[in-house]
């Protein structure tokens, strides 16, 4: 594709603004780098590293089995963000704009605000987790104690939490790439710092952390539910962790030079990412058993065990920068993108992400005393579980139905009678394909007699949509054909 392919001519301007408008070849400065980053920076964080330990511990399966499972996730996800993000990378736009041509130029509106929504309410969640590092900081060097509490939260924690929001405002304010900027710093940066600390407890725990290892890996009991149902929990659970970002990866292979720098990044970030990741946080893991007499998986924890000072203040550093770039890649810039899709004459990707950056304010800031005490969660999983099945429709519509070939045209067109049109602006049989698989999706949640599917509940949900949008197709292929 060139510059001129990638030109719209006159959009109509409910559907176009110069943020969802493809990205032009000369504009592009992502490379695999960038990509690696968006990866280390979605698994680093206090919640990813309390999951990559808990996988060696929790399921009672053999060390290296455990490694052959993440192996094998990332593998899986890497194949299903190669999928969604090639058509981004040829032709430069972001996710809503990509499910128009599955979903109507009008029916993209609904899985883009499905996938907002759940980010805005993630992007909350983890500015207060990001707070709470900050809050560790200030703590740590003026020993000032939080004082009285205001809705869950001490003057400390509220200040260290409008200081995170006010940064990250900052940095999505100066726009994409700023937030490019802070990526590539942060990725490399807590690896950095992660090594140093698995050196520091290999010294300190000395021999101890070889036996502590030595046990993890030999497996001593029988997992529950057998070794490969085992096995397939901890892939299917490394799986369902990247799932929010699989179907909008779009929103980041946009800005990549080529699909070979796009796959090479994915290769490194996803399963080679995974496998570093995951054993820095094993050596740490083991480590505390030698140190402290138990397993620690949440990094907080070991920093008070340590109680040091220089310690508290680079893991304050850690946690905050591993934090909030999670919160960039997985929950700022999709909402961003899908707010400004809704409503393209008004809002803007800033527009967009200040919206978000609001929402989050409350839902971050009322987190402790009311929000995580609701149960909602069950909520925000059925939305994202909403998602898996327009992941398939819309892969395998534009693989298989369109043969990899979009107008970029028609993408930006309200004409009645535009290749992306179909009813009203809506492609009611990816619809009709996506209620059936939709159901099956919003079950894996609610229903115990599927928590046995573990985090695979995703993946079959997308291949449902995927199939049941097949058959649909071929079904109007077959009339359009009996007609003539």
């Amino acid at each position: 594709m060139t510059n001129q392919d990638l030109e719209v001519r006159n959009p109509d301007p409910s559907l176009y603004n110069q943020d969802l408008a493809p990205v032009k070849m000369s504009n592009r400065s992502w490379g695999w780098f960038e990509i690696f980053n968006v990866w280390a920076n979605d698994i680093q964080s206090l919640f990813g590293y309390t999951l990559a330990a808990s996988l060696f511990l929790t399921y009672g399966l053999n060390g290296w089995l455990v490694f052959a499972a993440i192996i094998l996730s990332g593998f899986i996800v890497m194949v299903l963000v190669n999928l969604s993000g090639q058509p981004s990378v040829r032709y430069g736009i972001p996710y809503p704009v990509f499910a128009r041509t599955s979903m109507g130029v009008r029916g993209a509106n609904f899985p883009a605000m499905v996938r907002g929504i759940v980010a805005i309410f993630w992007y909350g969640a983890q500015t207060y987790f990001a707070s709470t590092a900050v809050d560790l900081l200030i703590t740590g060097v003026t020993g000032i104690e939080g004082g009285a509490s205001f809705l869950g939260m001490t003057l400390i924690g509220w200040i260290s939490f409008a200081l995170v929001w006010l940064f990250q405002l900052y940095l999505f304010w100066n726009g994409i790439e700023w937030i490019r900027r802070f990526l590539n710093w942060a990725g490399p940066f807590v690896y950095l710092v992660m090594i140093i600390l698995a050196i520091v407890i290999v010294l300190r725990a000395g021999s101890g952390l070889f036996t502590e290892l030595g046990d993890i890996f030999a497996a001593q009991q029988e997992p529950e539910g057998g070794t490969l149902g085992a096995f397939l929990a901890v892939t299917g659970t490394m799986v369902a962790y990247f799932a929010a970002v699989v179907i909008n990866f779009g929103d980041f292979s946009r800005f990549v030079r080529s699909e070979r720098e796009m796959k090479i990044g994915n290769l490194l970030g996803l399963p080679v990412n995974m496998v570093i990741f995951s054993f820095l946080a094993l050596v740490i893991t083991a480590g505390t058993v030698a140190l402290f007499g138990e397993h620690l998986t949440n990094p907080t924890d070991i920093v008070e065990r340590v109680d040091n000072l220089a310690l508290t203040i680079v893991a304050a550093v850690i946690f905050f920068t591993a934090t909030v770039g999670i919160n960039l890649v997985a929950n700022f810039i999709p909402p961003a993108f899908d707010l400004a899709n809704l409503w393209p004459e008004k809002i803007n990707f800033r527009i967009g992400g200040l919206i978000t950056a609001i929402a989050a304010f409350f839902i971050g800031g009322l987190w402790v005393s009311l929000i995580s005490q609701m149960g909602i969660t069950g909520f925000v999983n059925t939305l994202g579980a909403i998602l898996a099945p327009v992941y398939g429709i819309m892969v395998l519509d534009y693989y298989l139905i369109k043969r990899g070939k979009l107008d970029i045209q028609e993408l930006f067109s309200a004409s009645e009678n535009g290749t992306y049109w179909y009813v009203d602006g809506w492609n009611t049989r990816a619809l009709i394909a996506w209620l059936p698989a939709a159901a099956f999706s919003i079950a894996s949640v609610w229903v115990p007699a599927l928590d046995a599917l573990s985090g695979y509940a995703w993946v079959i949900g997308a291949l449902l949509g995927a199939g049941f949008y097949y058959v649909t197709m071929r079904k109007m292929k077959h009339a359009i054909g009996e007609s003539a």
